[in-house]
């Protein structure tokens, strides 16, 4: 049986579309179906609620912020204090883009957010990475994924803390290393600078506040022509494209 947050290897993801703007719910549908997604759509976070606790195997949630009923933040608290769903990825889909509001977003326990307006290539390949990235960490906790993580010209082998770009060896500190392969391991998610000190921090590492811009700022000068492969989200923190080399 399919557990809620996993996507099994060629199974049909199964998506929760959460948005009470008609047009906007019926073009999110739309194109996730085109996708080859199962896709469940309400436009109540009540009735979303209702759903998440009582139906099994959803592989994501695409939220709006501003509901009738519960609002997205509320649904987002919810969902990871439920044991069965606390590992689905959660997708934030909302007009509210100041920076305080995102981190907002990012804490009540969502992974990434689109911006309304948005291109549905943008929300399509957001939707696919995080669909991935609970895919990999299924993986993880069954001690199937590969230490070496690739994305386009990057290359990050955990088992030998080294990192290429390009094919060239990248000469990186243990505090640069830490924060690349958090980033590589969660791929199109954003990290807050919170976050990425967490994942940096370490015997022999010490990160305060806002050390992890020039940490940073480190990483991209020796990854040369492949630095904006680092994505800055401004007042937030960073992430690792998943579109690097497309048009």
């Amino acid at each position: 049986m399919m557990t809620t947050g996993i996507l099994p290897p060629k199974a049909r993801a199964r998506v929760l579309v959460v948005e009470d703007e008609g047009d906007i719910q019926d073009l999110m549908v739309l194109h996730l179906k085109r996708e080859g997604f199962d896709v469940v759509a309400v436009s109540d976070g009540t009735e979303a609620l209702e759903k998440v606790h009582r139906a099994a195997g959803f592989d994501l949630l695409v939220l709006d912020w501003m509901l009738p009923g519960f609002n997205g933040l509320e649904i987002a608290r919810d969902v990871r204090a439920q044991g069965n769903n606390r590992r689905m990825p959660i997708l934030m889909v909302t007009a509210r883009t100041e920076a305080a509001d995102i981190v907002l977003g990012l804490e009540a326990g969502c992974d990434d957010y689109v911006p309304k307006p948005f291109e549905i290539p943008v929300f399509l390949a957001r939707v696919r990475a995080l669909l991935r990235r609970a895919s990999q960490l299924a993986q993880q906790a069954e001690g199937t994924v590969e230490e070496v993580i690739r994305i386009g010209p990057l290359t990050v082998d955990g088992r030998s803390y080294q990192a290429h770009a390009g094919g060239l060896l990248l000469d990186l500190t243990p505090s640069e290393f830490k924060l690349l392969q958090a980033l590589a391991q969660n791929r199109g998610r954003v990290l807050t600078r919170e976050r990425l000190i967490e994942c940096v921090q370490g015997a022999g590492v010490s990160v305060v506040d806002r050390a992890i811009d020039t940490h940073v700022f480190g990483l991209r000068k020796k990854m040369g022509e492949f630095a904006d492969l680092i994505e800055t989200v401004r007042g937030v923190g960073y992430r690792v494209r998943t579109d690097y080399g497309t048009a």
